[in-house]
């Protein structure tokens, strides 16, 4: 259903009509943006040999912008498509794939003011085929991480995720993909996915990150008014520092027939963001999320300001970890994450953005990492369970609840198209 606009400001709406999605909402989007004359600005076409495309599906890093401080800015609009698969696949479903794919690359510039996107396979896709995945690929099927969890599983075959500062880009290119249109960006479809997956509704998840984009969603039951006005997060702070982020390059597999592709996990949760603000203060907020230091010495800011390229992690800071545990009875979350990194490099880049889908405040963490199980490690120095803490100062932990969680393949770009489970043997 098409949001009422009368009590919305304009970045509201939009951001509404991505979240309802379907042909109503595009037609609504378009015609917002078209009142708008500083909005109303071409879009830039794309690649006309899109095979001059990077072959990581993952890389949007050179082509996205920054902050002052250097640091990639995601794109302002986020969907993620589930889909799954009518039939086969066979050598014509994965042409027409292609074909779909291909087009929405000719239509929109490969940039955050076009349009980046990323199609990624589950388990249960692999499962088909008489072959195993090669040995050096990890992809478990996803669980529980924690004995606070019980989340759903994404048991369906595929997610297309989808995202552009462009609100009525993110929503054309979706219609387009699944049969809704004939043309994006004035660029004709030769084909659609329509015939091979089956769109998803329930699964559809939708977000958005950017300065301020959190504080307009007050008016949202569970969201309080105390919000930073700058924050691009619900949680009040910013993230996403270089520093504290893997590289494309760490997180790309390296050898075997899907060389240059990754894994993605993607858990779906909701926030307590009430007791947060309202029960915590700014110093415990910084605590829990940061470190006790970076709270004493003030390193934060209101909002994350002060930081610049990293989150201020030193050795000496995640070394003191279980000294800050047993000493000051409180952790933070940042903190205790870092303690997975390897010869101190992260080891995931995370891609993750704000939501609001079922009309609450929550967050869709998505990180790409070259293994699954390295994100199962970062998340287990996360849960802190080896710390002498009381479990509402272990972190955020108190403040988060995920209820959706998957994991996926990402292959190259020349295997995005229905994959084999083993492309050496073509099975």
């Amino acid at each position: 259903m098409v949001p009422d606009r009368s009590s919305l400001s304009r970045r509201e709406y939009v951001r509404a009509l991505v979240a309802a999605g379907g042909a109503s909402a595009l037609s609504a989007c378009l015609d917002a943006v078209g009142d708008d004359d500083a909005a109303a600005v071409d879009v830039p076409s794309g690649a006309d040999d899109p095979s001059t495309l990077p072959d990581r599906q993952h890389a949007w890093n050179d082509v996205l912008t920054t902050d002052g401080d250097g640091n990639v800015l995601l794109p302002e609009h986020h969907a993620l498509v589930a889909l799954s698969l009518r039939e086969g696949p066979d050598e014509a479903a994965r042409e027409t794939t292609e074909t779909a794919f291909r087009a929405l690359e000719r239509a929109y510039e490969w940039s955050n003011e076009g349009l980046v996107f990323t199609v990624g396979y589950t388990p249960r896709y692999f499962a088909r085929y008489d072959e195993s995945l090669p040995e050096a690929i990890d992809l478990p099927d996803p669980v529980a991480l924690t004995d606070r969890e019980d989340p759903e599983f994404d048991e369906f075959d595929a997610v297309v995720h989808l995202a552009s500062d462009r609100p009525e880009v993110v929503l054309e290119a979706e219609e387009g993909l699944l049969g809704e249109r004939e043309a994006v960006n004035g660029v004709d479809l030769e084909a659609d996915l329509s015939g091979v997956f089956e769109r998803l509704e329930e699964h559809r998840r939708t977000g958005f990150v950017g300065d301020g984009l959190p504080a307009q969603q007050t008016d949202l039951s569970g969201v309080p008014e105390s919000i930073h006005e700058e924050a691009p997060f619900f949680m009040g702070f910013r993230s996403g520092f270089r520093e504290s982020q893997a590289s494309e390059d760490r997180v790309t597999i390296s050898e075997g027939p899907f060389a240059g592709g990754t894994t993605q996990q993607l858990s779906s949760m909701d926030l307590q963001l009430e007791v947060w603000f309202e029960q915590d203060n700014h110093y415990q907020r910084v605590s829990k999320l940061f470190s006790p230091e970076h709270a004493e010495e003030g390193l934060v800011g209101e909002f994350g300001e002060t930081l610049e390229t990293s989150s201020a992690l030193t050795d000496d800071r995640i070394e003191a970890t279980e000294a800050d545990a047993r000493g000051r009875g409180v952790v933070g979350h940042a903190q205790k994450a870092a303690r997975a990194r390897e010869a101190g490099n992260p080891l995931l880049l995370r891609r993750d953005f704000n939501t609001v889908d079922g009309d609450r405040p929550g967050l869709h963490f998505l990180s790409l990492q070259r293994e699954i199980d390295e994100f199962v490690r970062v998340r287990e120095a996360m849960n802190g369970d080896d710390l002498d803490v009381p479990s509402a100062n272990n972190g955020i932990l108190h403040y988060i609840f995920v209820n959706r969680r998957g994991n996926y393949l990402l292959p190259p770009r020349a295997l995005r198209a229905l994959p084999p489970a083993n492309p050496d043997s073509g099975a």
